[in-house]
């Protein structure tokens, strides 16, 4: 079998949590480019209704969307079960929903702390243990979680601590996950991306000061676009990523090698 055959998605059931738009439904897009059928799993419904005709209208896939919190836990494991009775099975979860706040240490509130805690770590655990129940039982699949640079790093010149500790969290939480289930076929892994370009970000005011700084950090001057996790992506879903779990991609344009 050539590197093409084992890159290819043909056949594979997947959920692309906060799939609706920006990095989640870029690489929602590659998946079913790639011959996936997807769930597109967000909170808000008609987006991920819209998300998901666009992308079987392009590809011509099954693709799927469920409204779902992913925080709270009775409603993952139902998403789980829906994905497994509309898709017929599940064999790569893409846990990528999550928020940030820019709000300084000393000013925040404990409940905005704990509403990044809830989305940015908390439905991730959630999201790979109902996943991972499934696909223990079945004895294959890949779970790939979006961590970022900042489990790496402390930003600047932004106050973003709440994001920074829960994007660590999920990258510890990833390699144990990985150590556990390895013997028994589950693959864990993250990506974690640098800044990237998406609409929310080039469109937001308040951020243009921001985003000149990062790019001028940056050994590549620009942020990246939200096509270059594609690759990734596909990647980490495919059979290609074999002897891949415990590892983490970082894709920041070498913005933390600096």
């Amino acid at each position: 079998m050539g590197i093409l055959d084992r890159l290819s998605l043909k056949g594979k059931k997947i959920y692309v949590t906060g799939g609706a738009q920006g990095l989640g439904k870029s690489m929602a897009t590659a998946l079913a480019e790639a011959g996936a059928d997807l769930a597109i799993v967000d909170i808000n419904g008609e987006k991920a209704t819209a998300a998901a005709k666009e992308i079987a209208d392009a590809t011509g896939q099954q693709v799927i969307a469920i409204k779902t919190d992913v925080t709270d836990p009775q409603a993952v494991t139902e998403m789980v079960d829906e994905v497994v009775a509309k898709l017929g099975g599940l064999d790569v979860a893409f846990n990528n929903a999550g928020m940030s706040l820019r709000i300084p240490a000393e000013k925040m509130a404990y409940k905005d702390w704990l509403r990044v805690v809830d989305l940015n770590l908390n439905s991730v655990f959630l999201c790979s243990q109902a996943a991972g129940r499934h696909m223990l039982k079945q004895g294959k699949g890949s779970i790939v979680n979006t961590a970022s640079m900042s489990a790496h790093i402390a930003n600047r010149p932004q106050p973003q601590s709440s994001y920074n500790a829960t994007k660590g969290g999920v990258l510890q939480l990833s390699q144990s996950l990985a150590i556990e289930w390895a013997k028994r076929g589950v693959r864990v892994n993250t990506i974690s991306p640098g800044y990237m370009g998406t609409d929310m970000t080039l469109k937001s005011p308040d951020l243009q000061p921001l985003i000149k700084q990062w790019e001028a950090w940056s050994p590549l001057g620009r942020m990246g676009r939200p096509d270059e996790l594609q690759g990734i992506a596909v990647y980490l879903a495919s059979d290609a990523s074999s002897f891949s779990t415990g590892d983490d991609y970082l894709i920041d344009g070498g913005f933390t090698q600096v």
